[in-house]
């Protein structure tokens, strides 16, 4: 990296923090359709998906949570107990295995992106230290409080530039800049004059009072109104809210896109990386085989008739999407028919 950087890559560094999952604004109509773009659940030659020279995450991260507002410890447990299942064994087809399609990138050495995700810490911001009402620039200040301030529930976060990879989350009564609108979740850097030193991140929003129509599908149905039509693939959630087990698709997306993309110069299609089309960009709405059209594909029902795809610690089920195989030039996930 210029050490000097001019005008225009300042401009380029301030205007990609600003790419993110992006959702159609025909989600909010009852006719829905999950994904405008085409989802490449077969083979197809038509995906650019290129390796752009720069890092993904080898070394074995160690992932801290920043719980942003007010949250259920029910809900807590659903996503750290997803968190765990990334590298903890489960019956096939599981969590991580779902992981082991994201560890296939490599960078321009040829190391894989690590297998070894570990819970390593959690931070409570109970007291909203940034307000209720976020900017995405906001998130980097989240993460600066949790990594200088004690909480309630124990000592900050350690400043970890080396393998720390930190997750925001924010409660559903907190509003964030496009959240619902058009972002159900981001990841970027932090900027070391604001956090103290770069170093991944994600944020995700909690939907389950805001969008569940959007960020949560297919447990909820983005028509509101009266219950959805048959056929309209909407599902009972594994873990027993839309709006938390909708939260784990997106964590899991995210994820998978910043152990690829780190610094938004690595794994992405696309000749704009302001708006780069990730290995989780690539399968919206894909769950199983034969995904389409606002269709999960194959996927499991449990006991009560809830959907899901891959099994988790504890016992554990999570509906989860999938994402690209560079192998297989194709979306996959382990639930796979073929």
């Amino acid at each position: 990296m210029m050490q000097t950087p001019n005008l225009l890559a300042l401009v380029l560094l301030y205007t990609s923090l600003f790419h993110s999952l992006a959702f159609s604004r025909s989600q909010n109509q009852p006719n829905y359709s999950y994904n405008q773009k085409k989802n490449y659940e077969g083979s197809s030659d038509l995906v650019d998906l290129k390796y752009h020279m720069g890092p993904v995450l080898t070394s074995p991260i160690n992932l801290y949570i920043i719980w942003y507002g007010k949250w259920d410890p029910h809900h807590q447990s659903t996503i750290t107990d997803f968190i765990s299942s990334i590298s903890s064994p489960a019956p096939f087809p599981s969590v991580s295995d779902w992981w082991r399609t994201v560890t296939l990138y490599t960078d321009q050495t040829g190391s894989n992106v690590t297998r070894n995700v570990a819970l390593s810490g959690q931070f409570s911001d109970r007291a909203y230290s940034q307000g209720k009402s976020l900017s995405r620039l906001s998130m980097q200040s989240i993460i600066k409080n949790a990594v200088t301030s004690s909480s309630s529930g124990g000592p900050a976060l350690p400043l970890n530039y080396s393998n720390g990879l930190y997750l925001v989350l924010t409660s559903d009564d907190v509003q964030v800049q496009d959240f619902c609108r058009a972002v159900c979740g981001f990841h970027y850097f932090t900027f070391a004059s604001v956090a103290g030193a770069t170093m991944p991140y994600a944020w995700v929003g909690s939907s389950g009072a805001q969008c569940p129509g959007m960020c949560a599908y297919p447990f909820a149905w983005p028509g509101g109104g009266p219950p959805p039509p048959a056929g309209s693939g909407v599902v009972g959630p594994p873990n027993g809210d839309p709006g938390t087990d909708g939260m784990v698709s997106v964590i899991a997306h995210e994820l998978a896109e910043v152990a690829t993309n780190p610094l938004i110069n690595a794994w992405y299609g696309g000749d704009d990386p302001i708006a780069p089309n990730e290995i989780g960009d690539l399968c919206l709405g894909v769950y199983g085989s034969g995904a389409g059209g606002g269709y999960t594909g194959a996927v499991g029902k449990d006991s009560k008739g809830n959907g899901y795809n891959f099994n988790g610690v504890k016992g554990r089920k999570y509906l989860v999407q999938w994402v690209w195989d560079p192998v297989r030039g194709r979306c996959f996930g382990p639930n796979a028919s073929d």
